[in-house]
């Protein structure tokens, strides 16, 4: 069969910019779209194209009028949800392909994909259950007995059964298929992390499972690990590239596996600059760990400390403590590791903590600040703790630099001071004499 793999244009709407006319704030995706390479990897025997509209936004009816799918994959995030069903309309309407829909929002909200031109949502990891539904569909037995995917039917509601996903839903004897979008490469670029870079997966899920994330929905809350050889096999499989990005929510929520994969790393002698995901917690406990992985060519950390205070860290569920992630910073810091710090901006926030974050990130090593607006997610638990107060519905403002519930502060002085410590930020790492800022603040 046919297969058309579809990665939706960059999507969401702006309120800071719409109605306060502030122009610094969009959230612009420039990865390779990894989940449908992985997906196209185990589909040996079919014709798969992926089209990409984050790199080529008017390419999909060329496309789809030189190509045909017989099968139309749209995968998508939150504030590309009604993107990908615009596409799926455009699809049904115009070819008659079968339209499957996947990735993170059909993960927690499949309901929302329950549409008349949309005939089956892949609920989680869909290498599997996605190459499982075509065997059906060519064979024409019927799909609702396929654990994973929901059949859709706007009378009914949707049918499936849940998924018991293990290991082998990662198929990870078949890499992805990275020369699909290999026109596109000059494109996969992220700034603040080295340039140009090639995306693996080592891990899928999370060993926590804190309020306002949606990736253990992608798992049903388990943790799962490709092998060693897989992740070297794919790394090498993009060895012109310095920079090599796992993507995983948790590269080290198992270490024995991870120093596992370190020293294959090392002992081959792959010379590249490895950005990762990591919990500052992993770090305390394991440092031994890491100065191994920096030997192994890990440049860049990715931590979610989410906030400066252990009461909102508590309430996010983050089983952690900012006296844990200060002590993290160090050790990698020590190791000469660079620190990407993810931080999570509330609506309630007074401009008194804004004052405190930006303070606190002067005070410690972190070379790239990331703040972000709390952002509920539907079928998060941090949704249905927060849904009686969310006044914003349309899933394009689900960007994360959005507030979909009230601000404490006035609307417009909240806007435009998470938008001045942006920039304070910005300058943070990229100041004029090309250095970065003391992390002192002096």
């Amino acid at each position: 069969m046919k297969i058309l793999l579809i990665n939706p244009p960059n999507s969401g709407k702006s309120i800071p910019e719409e109605e306060y006319g502030i122009r610094n704030m969009r959230m612009i995706f420039r990865g390779e779209p990894l989940a449908l390479e992985v997906l196209a990897g185990n589909l040996e025997g079919h014709d798969v194209r992926i089209a990409d509209l984050k790199a080529e936004p008017d390419a999909l009816q060329n496309i789809c009028n030189d190509f045909r799918p017989d099968i139309a994959g749209i995968t998508g995030m939150s504030c590309e949800a009604n993107a990908v069903l615009r596409i799926a309309a455009q699809i049904k309407k115009e070819s008659g392909a079968r339209v499957v829909v996947g990735g993170y929002h059909a993960s927690c909200d499949p309901a929302f994909f329950n549409r008349e031109y949309i005939d089956y949502v892949v609920i989680g990891i869909g290498k599997q259950s996605f190459r499982e539904l075509l065997d059906a569909l060519e064979t024409g037995e019927k799909a609702e007995h396929i654990p994973g995917i929901a059949c859709c039917d706007v009378r009914k509601g949707l049918r499936f059964q849940t998924r018991n996903y293990t290991s082998d839903d990662l198929a990870d004897h078949l890499p992805p298929r990275y020369d699909l979008v290999e026109k596109h490469r000059e494109n996969y670029v992220m700034s603040g992390v080295g340039g140009k870079m090639g995306f693996v997966a080592s891990a899928f899920g999370c060993t926590h499972h804190c309020s306002f994330c949606c990736v253990p929905n992608l798992t049903g809350g388990r943790y799962l690990h490709h092998s060693a050889d897989a992740v070297l096999r794919d790394m090498k499989i993009l060895a012109e590239l310095p920079v090599i990005r796992l993507v995983d929510a948790n590269t080290f929520g198992n270490p024995r596996m991870a120093e596992e994969l370190g020293r294959k790393i090392l002992e081959a002698g792959l010379q590249k600059q490895i950005v990762a995901d990591v919990r500052s917690d992993t770090v305390v406990h394991h440092p031994e760990l890491f100065r191994l992985w920096r030997e192994a060519g890990l440049a860049t950390a990715v931590i979610g400390f989410e906030e400066i205070s252990d009461q909102r860290l508590q309430d996010y569920h983050k089983k952690n403590a900012v006296e844990m992630n200060i002590a993290a910073m160090e050790i990698l810091k020590e190791l000469g590791i660079r620190i990407i710090g993810d931080f999570i901006v509330s609506p309630d926030y007074r401009p008194e903590d804004f004052e405190n974050l930006e303070a606190f990130v002067r005070q410690h090593p972190i070379d790239l600040p990331l703040p972000s607006i709390l952002t509920p997610i539907p079928g998060t638990p941090l949704y249905a703790q927060m849904k009686d107060r969310i006044v914003i519905h349309d899933l394009d403002y689900y960007t994360f630099l959005n507030a979909v519930f009230p601000t404490r502060m006035e609307e417009k002085e909240f806007y435009e001071t998470y938008s001045a410590l942006l920039e304070r930020f910005i300058r943070h790492v990229h100041p004029k004499n090309g250095s970065r800022t003391n992390p002192s603040g002096k």
